[in-house]
């Protein structure tokens, strides 16, 4: 594809795709089935070498997707740069397949749920996170878009690994609600069933009263006393390392 032929095809795209912002995202949607519609950077022989040391796994598909472009015009397709100048747009994951795969029983693993999240940043790395431990997906309630560009970016483009959707607090997907909250039960002492719906509140603000007051199980993390909080994505990590550790998760140490 010429460099003209990728702007048209950019500009074509933008106004429904998802920007992947960096190496590492494009990687990810690659690696786990986004329908990527252009991929550009300012040094193609740069971030194939990059893909060699890696993800050998896409290498031929970068070689052939990879449009290199002047600096100049990858500064007029996006507003910030990435380090490894590359950027690409892709398709959203399919929604009605997201809301089914959230809704199927049994499961083999929980659905995160934020409770009306404030930080774009810290959905993004909650989405890492889920990717990460394959659990089933993360819901967000509340304003934030949880495709929003800020939390795509954060996400490093694990968006395309798990299924991230929007709900509203009544039609959250099937399962024992297990709420993370200071008068709850020492998580430690808790075993997560695998089809649970694990729900995090905001850290100034914590889960709303409409979930709290149905949840099957209130349980806490260990924390210091006078300590006020832990961050989002870290309460989700403790939570999440906790139920692999207990359930029949096959997940094995390994190079991201």
């Amino acid at each position: 594809m010429t460099e003209d032929e990728a702007v048209r095809r950019w500009r074509e795209a933008a106004p429904a795709a998802v920007l992947l912002d960096g190496f590492h995202a494009l990687k990810h949607a690659l690696r786990f089935g986004g329908d990527v519609a252009v991929a550009v950077t300012t040094d193609k022989a740069a971030t194939l070498r990059l893909a060699a040391e890696l993800a050998p796994d896409l290498t031929g598909q970068l070689t052939d997707r990879l449009t290199e472009v002047s600096a100049a015009v990858l500064r007029g397709l996006v507003t910030r740069v990435h380090p490894t100048a590359v950027a690409a747009l892709a398709a959203r994951r399919d929604r009605a397949a997201n809301l089914a795969v959230l809704a199927a029983l049994p499961r083999r693993a929980p659905v995160v749920v934020l409770d009306q999240p404030r930080n774009l940043g810290n959905v993004g790395a909650v989405v890492r996170l889920a990717a990460g431990f394959g659990v089933t997906g993360v819901v967000t309630t509340g304003d934030l878009d949880p495709w929003h560009p800020n939390v795509v970016r954060s996400g490093a483009g694990l968006h395309y690994a798990t299924a991230v959707e929007h709900r509203t607090p009544g039609v959250l997907p099937p399962g024992p609600l297990w709420v993370l909250d200071p008068e709850g039960a020492d998580l430690r002492g808790a075993e997560l069933p695998d089809d649970a719906l694990i729900v995090f509140g905001s850290e100034r603000h914590g889960v709303s009263d409409e979930l709290r007051s149905r949840a099957d199980a209130l349980v806490a993390l260990p924390m210091r006393a006078r300590v006020s909080s832990y961050n989002l994505a870290t309460s989700v990590g403790m939570a999440l390392y906790h139920w692999s550790a207990t359930s029949r998760s096959p997940l094995v140490p390994g190079r991201p």
